[in-house]
């Protein structure tokens, strides 16, 4: 085949798929995550001219623990959710689902604050008042659980563009109240931000959601290994989250310097901002795969589709960065141009996100093999403890980032490597057998 009949045929399968993704309302997500990132990035840049680098980076520093622990404060009921409620067949049988997650979640999410509230008591930060953000911030455990279950249901339902409603409405309650709260109360004001901020998002869409009021709900895969399969699906969810927090956490205590705390953490929203297009595909289309997962033709050729389109999307990110990553560097703070080289190393490193994490780590939970995701976060985690020992010291916040490049690609590839191998074993399984 010809150079230029490879493209044809390459041309034809992207936009085959292109078109497959908008009829199922992937353009209205992909829309609103567009517009989410940058209300997000707004809100960023809003709390960074208003708040003192340093009082910032303390309510970061506190955060970080939060989002660290948060997939594992709800004990995976939102990744159970999604995966079970996809195999119900009517909108009936989703709504209670939905209603027992919620009820059993409030429980869980509010034990867990209450712990970390009483946990915070017992450490000794070099910096007091990390303690007290840190019980501050706990209270999203609950909010955030809130919220995320919300969106799901919409997902399950098939509700796309309520989903990108929902999105783009979070990020405008989000911006209005990091402008207000932070421009009043600072860096409190933030903190409390980021915690109502779900809150309220949930509180104005729960009406369209009409969930079981029913007290006895009862599912015949509500078992060991639901719930199995929902503790490690919470800590597989953590890999993306980890990879970015531990090395905040170790910047932090290694170099006992906020300053280069909350420059990292401005550093790295310009590559990770990007990963919006691989979350904009995987909640148009978990569902979809999930229900399919069984038909390997339509997995392998999603699979071969989503991968063309996001090394093509990586590279050209990445060609971007290079020349113009010192100018969006500078739109945070001139003084960060001279972490460019972080810049552009953490950009290589999310695209090992963007092409095989996303979708095979999204394809080992559809298989309901989270454990083994479980398995590569204990990995990812081992090595990233020994390489920002041995490099933050050295390298400083750069670093951080050889670490985090590295197990990008490190989990992408794993995560591809395993899925292949159950896949084989799984596809001869019934849907009534994952059940």
């Amino acid at each position: 085949m010809t150079k230029k009949k490879l493209h044809i045929l390459y041309l034809k399968r992207l936009s085959n798929f292109l078109l497959s993704f908008s009829s199922r309302s992937g353009n209205y997500i992909l829309f609103a995550s567009i517009w989410s990132r940058l209300l997000s990035f707004l809100a960023s840049w809003i709390a960074l001219q208003i708040i003192p680098d340093r009082k910032l980076g303390i309510v970061i520093y506190a955060f970080q623990f939060i989002l660290f622990i948060s997939p594992i404060a709800s004990m995976g009921l939102n990744q159970g959710l999604i995966r079970y409620g996809a195999f119900l067949k009517t909108i009936e049988e989703k709504n209670k689902l939905f209603s027992f997650v919620l009820k059993k979640g409030l429980l869980i999410t509010s034990i867990f604050t209450i712990l970390t509230i009483l946990f915070s008591f017992t450490i000794s930060f070099d910096i007091p008042e990390t303690s007290y953000y840190l019980r501050l911030l706990s209270l999203a455990f609950i909010t955030q659980f809130l919220f995320e279950i919300l969106q799901i249901q919409f997902r399950l339902q098939k509700k796309n563009k309520t989903y990108a409603f929902t999105e783009i409405t979070y990020n405008i309650i989000l911006v209005t109240l990091v402008f207000l709260l932070s421009y009043f109360y600072k860096e409190l004001g933030y903190a409390v931000a980021l915690v109502l901020t779900p809150l309220l998002s949930f509180i104005l869409f729960i009406k369209r959601i009409k969930f079981s009021q029913h007290r006895k709900i009862h599912f015949n895969f509500v078992d060991f290994s639901f719930w199995r399969y929902n503790f490690f699906a919470s800590m597989s969810s953590v890999t993306t989250i980890l990879l970015v927090s531990i090395d905040i956490l170790l910047i932090g205590y290694l170099m006992s310097d906020m300053e280069m705390v909350t420059a990292f953490k401005y550093v790295s929203i310009v590559p990770f901002s990007i990963l919006f297009l691989s979350r904009a595909f995987m909640a148009t289309d978990f569902v979809i795969f999930t229900e399919k997962i069984s038909d390997k033709t339509f997995i392998y050729d999603y699979i071969k589709n989503y991968i063309l389109l996001f090394s093509i999307i990586s590279m050209a990110f990445l060609t971007v960065i290079l020349f113009f990553g010192k100018s969006i560097l500078a739109i945070f703070n001139p003084s960060y141009i001279s972490h460019y080289s972080t810049l552009v190393v953490l950009t290589i490193g999310v695209a090992g996100i963007l092409i095989l994490r996303g979708i095979f780590g999204n394809l080992l939970s559809s298989i309901g093999k989270s454990q083994i995701s479980f398995i590569i976060i204990l990995t990812a985690i081992i090595f990233n403890f020994i390489l920002n020992y041995y490099l933050i010291p050295v390298y400083g916040i750069f670093g951080a980032a050889i670490t985090s490049a590295f197990l990008m690609w490190f989990t992408g590839i794993l995560c591809m490597l395993f899925f292949f191998y159950y896949f084989n074993k799984f596809i001869a399984a019934s849907k009534n057998d994952i059940l």
